[in-house]
């Protein structure tokens, strides 16, 4: 074996899963060819094999030196001009079987070590088979193609994490072009905040906030009443023993269980809470509220203030929100008597201000979602988002104001979330048609120091429990140390590319193998679109080069040099249409 053209060196030394080598000085290059392929000996992150029998056992070199860890005097002497490697092992091949992680038969001292091949590195690989995806080409071999087990990257979960400008956009467009284009029944919602994915994705359904051919509309009363309290007052579930916050979601349920009849099918009034994804109006809601503020009745005692003894004068108009107007009440306490009912004091005008925000209107005036008595429903809304003939859904949230960007996608998750859980069993959906969500600039809305987060409320459930319900999650960011550490511990598979920040860098090292942490220090040193992949979905950690896709996400950096070279108008009335734009919050 010694003489074979592979051979590299031989083993000096042991440890539970890292062995040490000696290379051998009869190597007449350091860069050997091997046929017809150049083979660099000592390159961190590269593979090696010690033949054991029948047995091939397989480790990552981890660092390279001239001296061995042990040393002494003598030894020192003896090895003066050798090289040493560190390799870490990490799986084994018996036979003709498959490669397999872990290591069952450990090599002693003196066993003969391996340059790994391209034929290697195949049979560590493996085919392409009916239940993976290609991801990329290995950085080793620009033949060997990188697989993933589709079904545990998407239902364990998945991360693609890296710094500005390290290819994050362009592996994500990857990753879903290889289940898009592999798989005619696959479901995929990608939340794009900042709308760059659509020109990648020709062929998607695009819904996007306040445009008139596919508007994205999110009706407000998808929230739960703890959401919906919170939204509008402010209020948390921990003011439940306070009278206001009761009646309130007494109301609430009152308003909903009026609008039963619906398209999706008849609701009993009976099962409807203030929980219940039914249609009411928030106008209707601060009317009430209003009415009962400042009415005026003909009897003091309070039981007796109804609408039968208010001395109301004009009904207003609650879409247009004109309060009632009523016959005033005199100072010396004789009829009409001021109203008691002022439970809602400090609610009404809040609710006010957020109806006359525009910033609210794609939840407050959701289109043709918006009460009862409109033309379509949420089964309407499913189908938009995951039932209609395109298997990508890209929800463009560009249009939404970074401040309402939270109540967006927790209200998405959550919906659809619910959809799954309740079709669980239905042949279209659920189980039996699983869905990737996609979350772009997780870290925006995922962060683990908001503890008031819509968002991450509903996307750590999903994380933690949509598995079971056919329901997959991919998260995408830049600060991976921000993001929920719910979210991350549930993380199957993590696609690092280059990260520079050392906390961003320990969320990945956390993940990976306790003898791997050395491709994880490869990290700052990626080239762009190159990523070390960890986690369930691959058959060994692995650096990988993904293919550069075109056409690409609009998230490429402008080109500063040759804007720069142009000469460009000064013009005051350039910039009306900007400032119209950030008063109206609107594109």
């Amino acid at each position: 074996m010694k003489t074979e053209i592979t051979y590299l060196g031989h083993i000096i030394r042991v440890d539970s899963g890292t062995i040490e080598v000696e290379v051998s000085n009869e190597i007449p290059s350091a860069a050997p060819i091997i046929n017809g392929r150049l083979y660099k000996i000592g390159q961190i992150g590269t593979f090696v094999k010690i033949p054991i029998g029948n047995i091939t056992i397989y480790g990552i070199v981890s660092s390279v030196s001239n001296t061995p860890s042990k040393t002494d005097e003598a030894i020192l002497k003896y090895s003066f001009g050798s090289r040493f490697l560190t390799v870490q092992l990490v799986g084994e091949k018996v036979g003709e079987d498959d490669f397999e992680k872990g290591i069952g038969t450990y090599p002693t001292i003196n066993d003969e070590v391996h340059i790994v091949i391209e034929k290697d590195l195949f049979d560590i690989y493996g085919k392409k088979d009916a239940g993976s995806i290609e991801i990329g080409k290995h950085s080793s071999s620009e033949n060997l193609s990188v697989y993933a087990d589709l079904h545990r990257l998407v239902l364990r979960h998945c991360a693609i994490l890296g710094s500005t400008g390290s290819g994050k956009s362009n592996t994500t467009v990857s990753i879903l072009k290889a289940i898009l284009n592999g798989y005619q029944g696959s479901r995929i919602i990608l939340v794009d905040p900042h709308g760059e994915y659509s020109s990648a994705f020709p062929e998607a359904k695009v819904l996007k906030i306040n445009d008139p051919a596919n508007p994205l509309f999110i009706p407000f009363w998808l929230m739960s009443f703890d959401e919906l309290a919170y939204f509008l007052v402010g209020a948390k579930p921990t003011d439940d023993q306070k009278p206001d916050y009761r009646l309130f979601r007494d109301l609430v349920t009152t308003l909903k269980k009026e609008n039963c009849n619906l398209k999706s099918g008849v609701v009993n009034p009976d099962f409807v809470t203030s929980d219940s994804p039914i249609p009411f109006s928030a106008r209707k809601l601060w009317h009430e509220m209003n009415w009962l503020l400042n009415a005026t009745f003909s009897s003091s005692n309070k039981d007796d203030q109804t609408r039968a003894t208010a001395q109301e004068i004009n009904a207003g108009d609650c879409e247009n929100l004109i309060p009632a107007q009523f016959t005033p009440y005199p100072t010396n306490n004789t009829e009409p008597f001021k109203s008691k009912h002022q439970e809602y004091y400090s609610y009404e005008k809040k609710i006010l201000s957020r109806l006359k925000d525009s910033r609210f209107d794609f939840l407050f005036n959701p289109g043709d979602f918006k009460d009862a008595n409109s033309d379509k429903d949420l089964h309407h809304l499913l189908n938009e988002w995951i039932g209609s003939d395109s298997k990508l859904s890209i929800l463009d949230l560009s249009g939404v104001p970074f401040e309402v960007l939270d109540i967006t996608v927790g209200l998405i998750t959550r919906f659809v979330y619910d959809s799954m859980f309740w079709g669980r069993n239905e042949t279209y959906t659920g189980k039996n048609r699983p869905l990737l969500l996609a979350y772009e600039e997780a870290h925006n809305y995922l962060n683990k120091n908001d503890n008031n987060s819509y968002s991450k409320s509903a996307v750590e459930r999903v994380f933690k429990e949509g598995r079971k319900f056919g329901l997959g999650a991919l998260v995408i960011s830049q600060r991976p140390s921000e993001i929920s550490e719910t979210i991350l511990a549930q993380v199957g598979t993590f696609i690092a590319l280059r990260l520079t920040n050392s906390g961003d860098q320990s969320i990945v090292k956390s993940s990976a193998p306790d003898n791997l942490n050395s491709l994880i220090d490869l990290l700052p040193s990626l080239r762009t679109g190159e990523a070390i992949i960890v986690g369930e979905a691959i058959k060994i950690p692995s650096r990988v080069r993904l293919k550069l896709n075109v056409p690409r996400p609009t998230s490429d950096d402008p080109k500063l040099v040759e804007k720069w070279q142009q000469e460009h108008p000064t013009n005051e009335e350039n910039y009306k249409t900007v400032v119209t734009r950030i008063r109206q919050q609107k594109f």
